[in-house]
């Protein structure tokens, strides 16, 4: 399929920053893949899926496999070289793999058993490592690693067929109603997440209830449904309008803030089509 000028256009732009880390694919020479956000090596190969290129193209296939090197026999991905693995960075490892296709892979199905294994008891993940002191809110899971980590699942045969996600899904519905900052790296529901940002990136409105669509448990819940209603009154002629984009970010065509999305609203239509299963 033919990719859109504009949205070439953005690919090259990110392209252009392949290096800004010190090594190729916007790592740095030591394997840091979440380092040098907005354009993080994890973070680049979802805008690109994101603009129209395959999985297959040979760029991708690089990625992935820059991705699995750093993947451990126990399922875990140590994407820095130092310090602890925390269920977090293992999330977006496997949630951008699944984007690009690897969920049937032998060793993502090693990371999802690792996940099952080690499901929090209010139903979410979350490490302890709490940069903001013990408090009885850092007892709870965090809910953005848990949303990725939902993310990567739907791509599996895992979805809407296993318990341990079912609870996960009530730990997120459940935050919607709790909206104060939760986890040891307080994630909350305020103004910030109520505003539209895409590409998905942060823990947000947006996000929150596109990942929760797919998931059966969610979608005829009341707190999803007052989830999707915020959302749905944010549209303006069913164009999902972007609300907040990270300034190094504002110059692609794809995601002008105060603008309408194409792509942010295939993905708004593909939320109104989980809808109807």
């Amino acid at each position: 399929m033919a990719i859109d000028k504009q949205n070439l256009e953005d690919m090259d732009t990110i392209l252009s920053h392949r290096y800004d880390n010190g090594a190729d694919l916007w790592a740095t020479p030591d394997k840091r893949l979440l380092k040098g956000a907005p354009f993080s090596t994890f973070e680049c190969a979802l805008y690109l899926l994101e603009l129209g290129m395959s999985s297959d193209d040979p760029l991708m296939k690089t990625i992935a496999d820059l991705i699995f090197s750093t993947w451990k026999e126990d399922g875990r991905f140590k994407i820095y070289p130092t310090g602890g693995i925390y269920p977090c960075q293992t999330a977006i490892a496997a949630k951008v793999l699944c984007h690009m296709e690897y969920a049937n892979d032998s060793r993502l199905k090693v990371t999802f058993q690792h996940f099952l294994d080690t499901q929090y008891n209010d139903g979410g993940w979350r490490c302890n490592k709490f940069f903001f002191g013990h408090g009885p809110e850092t007892e709870y899971s965090n809910p953005h690693p848990t949303l990725n980590i939902l993310d990567a699942f739907r791509f599996s045969d895992y979805l809407n067929n296993e318990p341990v996600l079912d609870h996960a899904v009530e730990f997120l519905l459940e935050h919607w109603v709790i909206r104060k900052p939760i986890g040891p790296c307080h994630y909350g529901i305020g103004t910030l997440f109520m505003q539209v940002e895409y590409p998905f990136r942060n823990y947000n409105l947006f996000e929150y209830v596109y990942v929760l669509s797919f998931y059966q448990r969610a979608r005829n819940d009341r707190r999803f449904q007052e989830a999707l209603e915020v959302l749905k009154a944010k549209a303006v002629d069913g164009k999902i309008i972007v609300e907040r984009v990270v300034p190094k970010l504002a110059k692609l065509n794809f995601c002008k803030k105060g603008e309408p999305s194409a792509l942010a609203t295939r993905r708004y239509n593909e939320i109104l089509d989980n809808l109807k299963m």
